[in-house]
């Protein structure tokens, strides 16, 4: 039962540290970005390259065949 009773208190903490995050990513103006190499999916362990804001980490654009090319040959 304690188990239950821990895990349950885990996913509460989880979810409310992903209101609090996504609260953030909304309100932030993204006023500086970089080419990041992120997951695809949360579940994925394959990446892609994505523009990040530098504040809030939020996906916000994708990179031009040029940018992308650059940022590989980093």
């Amino acid at each position: 039962m304690w188990k239950s009773n821990k895990v349950a208190d885990l996913f509460d903490k989880k979810h409310k540290i992903e209101k609090d995050i996504n609260k953030i990513q909304k309100n932030c103006k993204h006023p500086t970005k970089s080419l990041k190499s992120i997951r695809e999916r949360v579940d994925s362990s394959s990446t892609i390259i994505r523009w990040v804001c530098d504040e809030c980490f939020l996906p916000i654009g994708y990179p031009s065949d040029k940018e992308r090319h650059n940022y590989l040959r980093q």
